[in-house]
């Protein structure tokens, strides 16, 4: 049983629970900043630059598709700045023109491209691979300190480590310029700290996370991650810091139940098949939001802003 587990369900449970954490940590800050459907619009964006970075480099890694992904958002810009000028319409109608028709071309390049070889296709790109990131190579709990073993680990593991261990030490070193500017954009600038650097850099930090959970949740289900963890944990404190630990505590509470769920949940009501364990996840994710707007002690009082 152990070595099942092992085998089958670690990797993909810590990639999970590694992926909606590196989601949750800017997802706070975009939250209070009222800019949450900036993971909608990263998660629109990503996908054609990754689709063209994977038919250049015939693969999927790293590099190449954050590469990929910031070259779209600059496509994404400028676009929106061309639609704007040209169609004289307002700045939130030609970002949804922008975002749903890149989103639209990377399907299609998608539905056009031999993906074969990787596992790279449209319903990947919708809600992620979760399930097929096993680790072979192990055979019970003491493959852990095989190096051997180690060495044939899923690369979306270390890969998801690296980038959500990098955001949560973002977060601790940025920790008192990100606060002022969020709650006192004015003040922040009399003190000299650069709001509007340090807004680009958080959603570029943002765009970093949705691109190192591509494989993991799809670019679309991604926004759960980025929304209901924070939101819900808005709705448990006043407190900034506390509201980041709440944060992530539903961040691994849906990942992990969500995983669970996904394998196990249809079996309990007497169906055959598992369902997509990134679809449960989210899924997950909304029901702790919906319980916390119903039974958490400050539901009544989102629009006050949180303390330090």
């Amino acid at each position: 049983m152990g070595a099942d587990f092992v085998q089958l369900s670690l990797t993909p449970l810590l990639i999970g629970v590694l992926a909606a954490i590196a989601c949750a940590l800017p997802g706070n800050f975009l939250i209070l900043r009222r800019q949450a459907l900036i993971g909608d619009a990263i998660s629109h964006v990503v996908l054609p630059g990754i689709v063209v970075a994977f038919l250049i480099t015939g693969a999927v890694s790293t590099w190449p598709m954050l590469l990929g992904a910031a070259g779209a958002a600059i496509v994404a810009v400028v676009l929106i700045e061309t639609i704007r000028r040209l169609g004289r319409i307002e700045p939130g109608a030609a970002m949804g023109v922008a975002f749903t028709a890149m989103f639209a071309g990377g399907v299609l390049l998608l539905e056009q491209s031999d993906t074969s070889n990787v596992h790279l296709d449209v319903q990947h790109a919708l809600y992620g691979n979760l399930e097929s990131l096993i680790w072979l190579a192990a055979d019970g709990w003491h493959s852990l300190l095989d190096a051997e073993a180690l060495a044939a680990l899923p690369p979306e593991l270390p890969r998801m480590a690296v980038v959500a261990a990098i955001i949560a030490v973002l977060t601790v070193v940025f920790w008192r310029p990100l606060k002022i500017s969020t709650f006192d954009e004015g003040f922040a600038n009399a003190v000299g700290i650069p709001t509007g650097a340090l807004g680009f850099a958080l959603v570029v930090t943002a765009a970093v996370a949705a691109v190192a959970a591509f494989d993991a949740v799809g670019s679309i289900i991604v926004i759960a991650m980025f929304i209901c963890p924070p939101a819900a944990a808005r709705l448990m404190t006043n407190s900034l810091e506390a509201q980041v630990w709440w944060s992530v505590l539903f961040a691994t509470i849906s990942a992990v139940l969500g995983y669970v769920f996904a394998g196990y949940g249809p079996l309990w009501f007497g169906a055959e098949d598992a369902v997509s364990a990134a679809g449960m996840i989210a899924t997950v994710s909304g029901v702790i939001l919906g319980l916390a707007c119903l039974f958490a002690p400050h539901r009544a009082r989102v629009g006050v802003g949180a303390e330090g």
